[in-house]
Formats: C-alpha cells, sequence, structure tokens
C-alpha cells in the first residue's frame, strides 16, 4: 500500500526514534535502516516488544561475530548468515522481511514488505541444523499427528465437543475451531492460514494487514502460513529467544504438565527439581557449552534433552539437538501403551493389525514396522546415560534405568488388563465402540477405561524416569492405576445385571 505519512505519524516517528537511540545500551550492534525505521514506530505502539528485543543476543550480537566464537561455543550453526545481515543486530527487519516470497502473509507496510508470522524456515538462515532436527522431531508434527489421526481426532472431539440436553439424553456437537485452538491445539500448534487483508484504524492511521485463522499461536506443531512446522518461541519465547528461558522447566511445563505428560509436576517433587528450586540463583543458564558442576548441578528438563553438555576442559558429553526424543528409547506417554519411540515424526503413518492408527495393539504388542530397533533404543539410552554419568555412577545409573523399564512393564500390564475389560465390554454390546461405528470415548465407561492408560500408566512412568517417587504412587500412579481396573470391572458387572433384569432389543447396545 502507498505510504501515507501523516503529522502525527511523523511525530511518533521521531519519538520513537529518539527513544530508541537514547535508551539503547552502548554494547548493541549496529542497527540495519529497515530495523531503525520499524523501532521507530513500534517503541511507541509496542514497547514491550522493541524492550524485550533489546535485551536480547540478537541486538547485542552481529552473526558475523557469532561466527568469530570457537564451533563448540557457537550459537549459530550456519557457514554463512543471510547476504547483507553479518554486520548488523539480528532485528525486526532481519527477520519479518526473510523470504518474503515464501510468506502468503507477506504485506506492504510503511514501505516495506513483511509478514507478520516468523518461521523456522527464517530462523533457518542462521540456525539450519536447528531447524533440520526439530523438523525431524515429534514435536514438529504434533498438530498433523493429532489431526490426522482419526482415533486422536475422535478423543479431542470428545473433549472439547459442545455437549448438550436433548431428547432425554446427551448430545455432542463438533467444536468450534476457537475452542480447538484454546484447548489441544495451543501445544499441538493451529494451521495458520491468509483470509485476506483488511482495513484497521491504528495509533497511525489507517493500515492494511493480512486476517489470519488460527492466530495467535505458539504451539510446537503450528503450521505456518509458509507451510514450515513449528514454531521456535514455543521455548525460545519472543523477542528476546532467549537460551536462559528456554533452559527453564516453566517453560517445557507450558504443555508437559497435567495428568496426561506431568513432566512437570513429577520434576517439582524430584530430587533434581528439589535442587533446582534451591541452588538456581547461582546457576549460569547462558553458558554455551552448558557444563555439570561448574554452570548447574542438576539437571533440567533441556540438560536432558536438548543442550550441548560439555566437561570442564571441552569434552563433549552431549551433541546440542533439537530432536527432543535423541536421548529417549522408550516413548513413555501410552496410546494406549508405552513402546519404542516411532522411527518417523509422522506417527499417522504407523498402523497395527486391525489397521488403527496406532503404534500398538490393544493386547499390548507394539507393531511389527515404523518403530525404532533394540539397536537404536540402546544407542539413545547410552547418550542418555552418558549425561546421567556426569554427576551419577554406573551402579547408580544403571539401577535407575532398570526401574524404568519394569515400570513399563508393570503399567503396560495394568493397562492390558483394562484393555481386556473394555473389549469384554464392546464384545457384549454394554459399550458401543468401533464395531458399532462409534467413538470410543464419549461413554462412561470408555473415559474410565481411557484414565487407566492416559493418567495412571502415564504418570507411574514418568514418576519412574524423573525420580517423582509419591507421585507415581498415591498422588496419580499405581494406586490409582489399580482403583480404577477395580472401577472398571465392578462398572461392566453392573451393566451386566442391568441387562440381565431388563434385556435390550437384539443387537441394541444397552444405552
Amino acid at each position: 500500500m502507498p505510504l501515507r505519512v501523516t503529522t502525527r505519524r511523523l511525530l511518533v516517528l521521531a519519538i520513537g526514534a529518539f527513544g530508541y537511540f537514547t535508551s539503547t545500551p552502548a554494547h548493541s550492534a549496529p542497527i540495519s535502516d529497515a530495523t531503525k525505521a520499524c523501532i521507530g514506530c513500534h517503541e511507541a505502539v509496542t514497547p514491550g516488544i522493541v524492550a524485550d528485543w533489546k535485551a536480547s543476543r540478537h541486538a547485542r550480537v552481529t552473526p558475523a561475530e557469532a561466527l568469530t566464537k570457537p564451533r563448540i561455543e557457537r550459537r549459530i550453526s550456519a557457514a554463512l548468515p543471510p547476504a547483507g545481515t553479518a554486520e548488523t543486530a539480528v532485528g525486526c527487519a532481519e527477520c519479518h522481511r526473510l523470504n518474503a516470497e515464501l510468506h502468503p502473509d507477506t504485506f506492504e507496510h510503511n514501505g516495506y514488505r513483511v509478514h507478520i508470522v516468523v518461521s523456522p524456515e527464517d530462523c533457518a538462515a542462521c540456525h539450519p541444523e536447528e531447524r533440520e532436527q526439530y523438523a525431524n522431531n515429534l514435536m514438529a508434527n504434533a498438530h498433523g499427528n493429532l489431526q490426522g489421526n482419526p482415533l486422536y481426532r475422535s478423543l479431542a472431539e470428545s473433549i472439547n465437543g459442545a455437549w448438550s440436553f436433548a431428547d432425554g439424553g446427551l448430545a455432542l456437537a463438533a467444536p468450534d475451531p476457537l475452542t480447538e485452538a484454546d484447548s489441544c491445539l495451543s501445544c499441538h500448534g493451529t494451521r495458520v492460514e491468509v483470509q485476506g487483508l483488511k482495513e484497521r484504524s491504528t495509533a497511525l492511521g489507517r493500515m492494511t494487514f493480512p486476517v489470519l485463522t488460527g492466530w495467535p499461536n505458539q504451539g510446537v506443531g503450528r503450521v505456518n502460513p509458509d507451510g514450515s512446522k513449528g514454531a521456535c518461541s514455543s521455548c525460545h519465547a519472543r523477542h528476546q529467544f532467549s537460551i536462559e528461558v528456554a533452559r527453564q522447566p516453566a517453560t517445557c511445563s507450558q504443555c508437559h504438565k497435567g495428568p496426561d505428560v506431568p513432566a512437570a509436576e513429577v520434576y517439582a517433587v524430584s530430587k533434581h527439581g528439589n535442587l533446582y528450586d534451591s541452588l538456581r540463583a547461582s546457576w549460569d543458564f547462558t553458558a554455551v557449552p552448558w557444563v555439570p558442576g561448574e554452570h548447574f548441578t542438576s539437571p533440567t528438563c533441556a540438560g536432558c534433552h536438548v543442550s550441548l553438555l560439555a566437561t570442564a576442559n571441552g569434552e563433549v558429553v552431549a551433541e546440542r539437538t533439537h530432536r527432543m526424543n535423541d536421548r529417549l528409547a522408550w516413548r513413555l506417554f501410552g496410546p494406549v501403551y508405552a513402546q519404542p519411540h516411532p522411527a518417523s515424526a509422522d506417527t499417522t503413518m504407523l498402523r497395527n493389525s486391525a489397521g488403527l492408527p496406532l503404534p500398538v495393539e490393544l493386547t499390548g504388542e507394539p507393531v511389527s514396522s515404523g518403530l525404532i530397533s533394540a539397536e537404536e533404543q540402546g544407542a539413545r539410552d547410552g547418550r542418555m546415560k552418558k549425561v546421567c554419568s556426569s554427576c551419577h555412577s554406573r551402579q547408580w545409573t544403571d539401577g535407575h534405568f532398570a526401574r524404568l523399564v519394569k515400570s513399563i512393564q508393570t503399567t503396560n500390564a495394568g493397562t492390558l488388563a483394562a484393555t481386556r475389560l473394555m473389549l469384554a465390554a464392546w464384545d457384549e454390546g454394554l459399550a458401543r465402540g468401533l464395531a458399532a461405528n462409534d467413538s470410543i470415548f464419549n461413554e462412561a465407561v470408555e473415559r474410565t477405561w481411557v484414565a487407566n492408560w492416559l493418567f495412571y500408566a502415564n504418570s507411574s512412568r514418568f514418576a519412574s524416569a524423573m525420580g517423582g517417587a509419591d507421585y507415581g504412587v498415591f498422588a496419580n500412579g499405581r494406586y490409582h492405576q489399580s482403583a480404577n481396573l477395580l472401577q472398571l470391572n465392578d462398572t461392566l458387572k453392573l451393566l451386566r445385571a442391568a441387562r440381565a433384569k431388563q434385556p435390550a432389543r437384539e443387537g441394541t447396545p444397552l444405552p
């Protein structure tokens, strides 16, 4: 759109520019003219964003300076930054104007072509290794793995759908897109799409902006307008994009919290979590590489799963990775059982022998193909044990992992018992299920079964993996899984007794 500069806008630009040049720290890097123009307006319009960016490493260090570091200390993985950007700060224009031709959300804005959604493809200009690793991560595929799996979709719809009372019973309507964006897709990520342009009034006059659906969102599997998957801001919150923030357990707890994936709660009551809470004020969360015992004395989520760890003399303990399961042999989150990790981050390709889109048979066995091999499991265990060995002896580490494997076996066995009860209910017509062309998540007896593996088995396994002790027993673990089994068994007895007293019509399940 044409650049329309009013007296008011010139005043705001001048005030914003003055504010920038009078408040910028002396150690900041040179700023490109395009970024200066952005700051000139946005320091007045969105001052929090500008303040965040000023506090960032992007504002202080140029890509050229970043490349002078020894490789083990670098935070940039590109051999060369984009042309013309090496000697200036990584600012507004450097990110929001990059790859403009690939962004359907690109629009004319005060004489510049900018886009709203900065995607992993844009970040890859300086961080290509991280982008590639993340693209092969379950998180980057979280939107597609949920939306592309009919069973998972059915579970999500039974939770997010609008329930109402009708005709003497309950009716379930499809969930509203805004409800879904505020629920499961808040973490899994929405699909962000451009629905045209709209003019609106702003503090600087009338301007035209793209209209986005699925926005705002910073879910880990967000599908961006340029087709890329993921949001780096899920962990590296904009506009500081801080490694310190990404290394804090609170960052992971945004999604890994609650009875289905209770990592945050388990960590909080573990010895590691206790040490973190007690000693974190003295830790250095910004060092690269991160040295156990020197920069921190108890792991955070990032320490175990992501960060580049090294000894004090520079020997690498664990390479940095943004494929979060590189050090994980088991997928503890059980849909329906814990099993070896999928070989591909796209889990919609998995099918069991019954044709269901699951990584396991309903009787507990892993699918015959599509999961990592025993050899790969061993390699991943080895990587994680090397992290543990920074602080623990081999006997301690081996004992911990032996308990985890036993926890997987026992919780899977409890889920198998619950599943056999559920299969009996479907076979006997006490619940509708797939054979009746119905959801397997929309009846009370089915929800009882789901809680067995989605909440209680998962909690027990996470507690074993992370030293959560009581969280895996009475807080939400083994006690509740066993109580759930008893409840499920008694529910079937009651349904059978009710049917015996008042038989349903032939071929019709008991309501």
